[in-house]
């Protein structure tokens, strides 16, 4: 008996749902109903400022506007076959000729080319015509010595004076992941931080922050592609 009471018990609930599905939809759409024009206007603003929120916050990490290259993202590691000798050490070619801020163009190539370990002295980048030259207005695009490519933008997501002072306290310029153009740059297994074309830049020496990419001014005083030469 207590079974066929179950059985019926079961059947009246499995009967009567479709009638509760349809009173709980109908209370839900009069609820909707209810909200007054103020609240969707003000929800559709709301919805619209936090999309100009985003936008003018990229603008923000981004000020040179756009560029022909992405700028920023997750570290990228490369293998040690980027670093294999070519024709001229690790690179195929020498340094440029005239490169940027009066860096030394023998220092340059030595420490590109045929290095991978060694770096300018601490503080070189403070000798040379850098801080006389450098923009500071906007963001300055720095290229590969070698091949002319871009491999940073900085400073983004902060001040210049923040990087200079980061850059002095450590002995050589620092970057951070949001001023990267990964395309162009990897990291190896051991910190070593290159260019894709084997140019030997300087090493990645993460702090409390995230990851800090000590580089030696000489490996990125290059000009662009089209103006190399």
């Amino acid at each position: 008996y207590a079974s066929c009471r179950e059985a019926l018990s079961r059947s009246r609930d499995q009967s009567t749902a479709p009638f509760r599905m349809r009173a709980m939809t109908s209370v839900l759409m009069s609820a909707a109903s209810g909200m007054s024009r103020r609240a969707l206007v003000g929800g559709a603003a709301l919805t619209l400022w936090r999309m100009s929120a985003d936008v003018a916050s990229a603008a923000e990490q981004n000020p040179l506007g756009a560029l022909p290259f992405q700028v920023g993202g997750r570290l990228v590691y490369g293998k040690e076959d980027l670093m294999k000798q070519k024709s001229h050490g690790t690179t195929e070619k020498p340094v440029q000729q005239q490169l940027r801020w009066g860096v030394d163009h023998d220092t340059a190539d030595r420490i590109c080319s045929f290095n991978r370990h060694y770096a300018e002295y601490a503080g070189y980048w403070k000798n040379t015509n850098y801080l006389k030259e450098v923009d500071r207005n906007q963001p300055t695009v720095y290229y590969d010595s070698v091949s002319g490519k871009p491999l940073f933008v900085a400073p983004i997501g902060r001040s210049l004076d923040e990087f200079l002072a980061e850059s002095a306290s450590h002995g050589w310029p620092s970057f951070r992941d949001q001023e990267v153009v990964w395309e162009n740059m990897r990291v190896l297994q051991n910190g070593e931080a290159i260019s894709v074309d084997g140019t030997h830049l300087g090493h990645n020496l993460p702090d409390r922050k995230g990851n800090r990419y000590c580089i030696n001014l000489v490996s990125v005083a290059g000009k662009p592609e089209e103006k190399t030469g």
